[in-house]
């Protein structure tokens, strides 16, 4: 591929080629969390690839940040589930920083929503009940463990990932000590409505010191 060829595809591309739904802030929730999941089934019913991923930012032990996707587990009047290892990148930053941040974007109707708010671990039972809701290839890579540590080789990969589900289809309840269900307890969450105008709506809620909602526009 020559320069030329990637800035020339780069700037063909469209942004919400395609009618985009309209979204009026006046008569938005009192609170984010209905809000967001009547947008995340609109996604769904949109045909969204994969509209339970998210983008995850957190930031290391220098204050240096970094985002990977993730899957949403859950969204409640807790926070915003995920899970990973305890010993992974992420599950150390968290320790070290809980602070972070989640992005989802949904270009079908193009819409975004952003949430900042405090990390905090689940139980083991809760992290435990987590792992098991879900597929035997989710156990597997569980087991597998080691997440973000150096790999020596796809052999060594694909010998360890064999052993892995061999035992997760034996012992279907097996552990994974490390494995943790972390809750993102929101202190702000942002809608973001594209138009294709570009007079996009952003309804920005924060939480309050008395543990209600405020809501703000903001521009684009």
């Amino acid at each position: 591929m020559t320069d030329q060829s990637f800035h020339d595809a780069l700037r063909s591309l469209l942004v919400w080629d395609t009618t985009l739904p309209a979204f009026d802030p006046g008569s938005a929730p009192e609170a984010p969390l209905p809000l967001f999941r009547s947008w995340f089934l609109d996604a769904v019913e949109a045909g969204q690839t994969e509209p339970h991923t998210m983008q995850l930012a957190t930031a290391d032990a220098d204050g240096r940040p970094d985002v990977r996707t993730v899957m949403l587990h859950e969204a409640d009047e807790r926070g915003w589930h995920f899970a990973s290892h305890a010993t992974s990148a992420k599950g150390r930053q968290l320790a070290a920083r809980p602070d972070a941040a989640l992005g989802f974007y949904w270009p079908a109707q193009g819409r975004q929503v952003r949430i900042r708010g405090r990390v905090a671990p689940g139980t083991p039972d809760e992290a435990y009940a987590d792992l098991h809701a879900r597929s035997a290839g989710a156990l597997a890579a569980a087991l597998v463990g080691r997440q973000s540590e150096p790999l020596e080789s796809l052999t060594e990969l694909a010998d360890a990932s064999r052993t892995a589900w061999e035992r997760a289809r034996a012992t279907p309840d097996a552990p994974a000590p490390t494995w943790t269900l972390y809750v993102l307890v929101p202190t702000e969450v942002e809608f973001f409505q594209g138009d294709e105008l570009r007079r996009h709506v952003r309804l920005h809620y924060s939480r309050t010191e008395d543990g209600a909602w405020a809501q703000r526009l903001l521009w684009p």
